[in-house]
């Protein structure tokens, strides 16, 4: 192959996979008046009987990195749960500033901390601490950002790692994801990725390493999100429907939002309740007792949502779940070979990944948003049907480039 060829076709190979990340993580944030109070529209919050689990553990004492856009640390909802971090976007020379303009980190950290002062936000992990990582929006940087935030993160005492990015990875990136993914599971680290939402089952990165604890969506039923990627990768499921956030075109509104990012911080909020009722724990133990309590009823792991839905209640209400061996990491020793991405599997991309967002599915006006909101909705009770959506590349390729024209600084 002459170099003229083989230039020309990684063009269109890398222009491919670019499409593909688009289809697979573009968000939609419809804008919508602030209402008075936004704990009364996290219906999984009742779901999860989060007032009964603040009784029992707040996630203090946690440091959750937020592997992301920035995290706005002057909203009300995250006054004080916010450390200084560090922002590789700009070659990692300074600290993460106050400017989110994509808002995704920031929603991110408010369903994992939020303190839902003002009537905003809540995070299941109210009192967990937020270390933000700044690797750029889902259309800029490169997997090396991602890279040297999250061995940052790990460095600097993060307990949990919340990636709420998919994309694709060539044999390159991907050998550079399992590198840092060891890395991470190594020092104690647990490391959660969204599964992309493009409703396909094709493998996407970094939830596909071996080692990632890939998050599926749930809707406000209980049921797999049309939208939620599958496959054997995935390692458990949870809620990312309906989801309250700050709206992109006005931190000061909020808009219902969906998508595996939403489910990956609420898992990774999870682990950080879990883990600060019991600090002695290894994250392999923590792992361990949310996988044993995740409820599936059928061969796990599922495609469809790995081995269930996140119930921190069956943990800190009723005691269930054996951590186990503490240096024994349950996932991996779980993973079957066939099960790990391969080469012919990876699809070459421009060193570009996304940030998982509402897939195909809009946001909704949460003023008008009629989401369940009954108390002790069983969401272990999950239809494990197989689940796919029909990928229009063109309009939703044309939908992120309006708004990557919107919102670049």
């Amino acid at each position: 192959m002459s170099p003229l060829t083989r230039v020309a076709r990684n063009r269109a190979v890398g222009l491919l996979g670019a499409m593909a990340a688009v289809v697979a993580t573009w968000t939609v944030a419809a804008p919508a008046a602030q209402a008075d109070d936004m704990r009364s529209r996290q219906w999984y919050l009742d779901a999860m009987k989060a007032d009964e689990l603040w009784k029992v553990a707040t996630g203090k004492g946690i440091t959750v990195a937020v592997i992301d856009t920035g995290v706005d640390s002057t909203l009300p909802e995250l006054r004080g749960k916010v450390l200084p971090g560090r922002n590789f976007d700009t070659g990692g020379l300074g600290r993460v500033d106050d400017k989110d303009t994509d808002r995704h980190g920031t929603n991110m950290a408010l369903a994992i901390a939020g303190s839902g002062a003002g009537g905003g936000v809540k995070g299941i992990a109210p009192d967990a601490t937020i270390l933000p990582v700044k690797t750029g929006a889902f259309w800029q940087g490169g997997s090396e950002t991602k890279f040297k935030g999250i061995r940052y993160a790990v460095d600097n005492g993060a307990r949990v790692i919340n990636i709420s990015l998919a994309g694709f990875a060539n044999e390159t990136t991907t050998a550079g994801w399992r590198e840092v993914v060891d890395y991470a599971n190594k020092k104690g680290a647990l490391v959660f990725a969204g599964a992309g939402n493009d409703g396909s089952g094709g493998p996407v990165y970094p939830a596909a390493i071996p080692g990632v604890i890939a998050v599926g969506a749930l809707d406000t039923e209980g049921k797999v999100a049309k939208f939620s990627n599958y496959g054997p990768h995935l390692a458990l499921a949870a809620p990312g429907v309906e989801i309250p956030g700050r709206c992109t075109s006005d931190k000061n509104k909020y808009c219902a939002q969906q998508g595996t990012s939403q489910a990956t911080a609420i898992a990774s909020g999870t682990a950080a309740l879990i883990w600060s009722a019991h600090p002695d724990w290894t994250g392999n133990q923590v792992l361990r007792v949310m996988m044993e309590t995740a409820g599936h009823n059928g061969p796990v792991p599922s495609k469809y949502i790995g081995y269930g839905s996140v119930r921190p209640a069956q943990v800190l209400l009723e005691g269930k779940g054996n951590p186990g061996d503490p240096d024994v990491n349950p996932l991996l020793a779980a993973q079957k070979v066939s099960a790990s991405p391969t080469t012919s599997q990876t699809s070459p991309s421009p060193e570009n990944t996304g940030a998982s967002g509402s897939g195909q599915a809009k946001d909704k006006n949460l003023d008008q948003a009629a989401g369940s909101e009954d108390g002790g909705f069983p969401l272990w009770a999950i239809a494990a049907g197989a689940v796919a959506v029909v990928a229009v590349i063109g309009l939703v390729v044309a939908a992120g480039v309006r708004r990557r024209a919107s919102t670049d600084a």
